[in-house]
């Protein structure tokens, strides 16, 4: 799964991953860096723009269909490979609604044999390079609300360490044929199959990065991607 990620780099490395060309889409952009991005907070996620080039907007990250009469109650900040393609909740972006999701890591949990705690992890890029998540988008009119979600898939080796699920971390090579609208949907899970997560990283960190609000305060700090000493 993926249920907390980090976008803490500056604006311009994430925006030279991308094709943007509006003026508000710029390098120069004021991005407030991230350290423990939630669920149900709002994100930057990248679609496909009629010109052919990229397209950046912002939305809440849970996905609420377009057809959604109510906000949904069950988790939908994940969309399973397995069934993304024909689950009735996520079936209609897959066809046409498909993003990108800039981030420079995420968090993964495992329980201490020590104490029982809940030790979190942070997974990256060598060199916390930017990358970014396959995901899905949606906007509800009734709703008036723009949302998005994650695709996540099986453990490559490194994960396997963690967790039996992570995130699809798509290969750059791909990010066009993935937007696009027009590339055949026969064609999506090939394409979702060119990932990078053989050359994820991960360190142990803080468990202050564990809950998400503190004191009604978002919980989000610089320290919370440092490597912490692993008691084990």
């Amino acid at each position: 799964m993926c249920g907390r990620y980090t976008r803490y780099l500056s604006w311009s490395e994430i925006h030279a991953l991308y094709r943007l060309t509006a003026p508000a889409e710029g390098a120069g952009r004021n991005t407030e860096a991230r350290y423990n991005i939630a669920p149900t907070q709002t994100v930057d996620f990248i679609t496909w723009n009629d010109d052919g080039n990229h397209k950046l907007r912002e939305g809440r990250w849970w996905l609420v269909p377009w057809w959604a009469k109510e906000m949904p109650k069950q988790a939908m900040f994940n969309a399973r490979i397995e069934t993304v393609a024909t689950s009735g909740a996520f079936k209609d972006a897959f066809k046409s609604k498909r993003c990108l999701i800039p981030a420079d890591g995420f968090y993964e949990w495992t329980i201490s044999p020590a104490d029982k705690g809940r030790d979190p992890w942070h997974i990256f890029q060598p060199g916390h390079a930017p990358f970014s998540f396959a995901g899905l988008w949606a906007h509800n009119d009734k709703l008036d609300v723009t949302s998005c979600t994650i695709i996540t898939e099986a453990a490559g080796e490194t994960m396997k360490q963690l967790h039996d699920r992570q995130p699809v971390i798509l290969d750059p090579a791909f990010y066009d044929a993935w937007l696009n609208p027009e590339t055949p949907t026969g064609d999506l899970m090939d394409v979702l199959s060119h990932d990078i997560d053989d050359q994820l990283q991960f360190h142990r960190v803080s468990r202050d990065v564990n809950a998400t609000v503190v004191n009604k305060e978002r919980n989000d700090a610089p320290h919370f991607i440092e490597r912490f000493p692993n008691p084990l």
